[in-house]
């Protein structure tokens, strides 16, 4: 069920996802300084391709220089790519089908606003 879900996930929401993702990480990646968003971006464009049996999870030994990290990424793209999923979002679950998928939008709302100090993990 997972595959299937991740297949018309990845034709409906995913992949244009994962673009605005790659599009934020080479940007990213343009200056030293901000390089680990840019890797943090590339993750998380990894996970919105196939998000299914795998979740978002923080990491408990985080510091505070996450914390001023997801503040800078949350002011200059995550507002951006949060409403991305909330657009995206909101045709799927128009239709019965799309459910599942609108509500696994929903879900990265947050690793897309506090990408560092989490980690995407397999479901058990």
């Amino acid at each position: 069920m997972r595959t299937i879900l991740n297949v018309v996930w990845l034709v409906f929401a995913g992949l244009w996802l994962a673009i605005g993702y790659a599009v934020a990480g080479i940007i990213c990646c343009i200056l030293i300084i901000t390089i680990p968003f840019g890797i943090a971006s590339f993750r998380i464009a990894a996970y919105a391709l196939w998000p299914f049996g795998r979740t978002v999870v923080r990491d408990p030994e985080a510091g505070v220089l996450s914390t001023v990290g997801n503040i800078i990424w949350c002011v200059v793209a995550g507002i951006w790519l949060a409403a991305g999923h909330v657009i995206t979002s909101i045709p799927l679950f128009v239709s019965i089908i799309g459910i599942p998928l609108g509500i696994a939008n929903i879900k990265m709302i947050p690793v897309s606003l506090l990408p560092l100090g989490a980690r995407i993990v397999e479901n058990e």
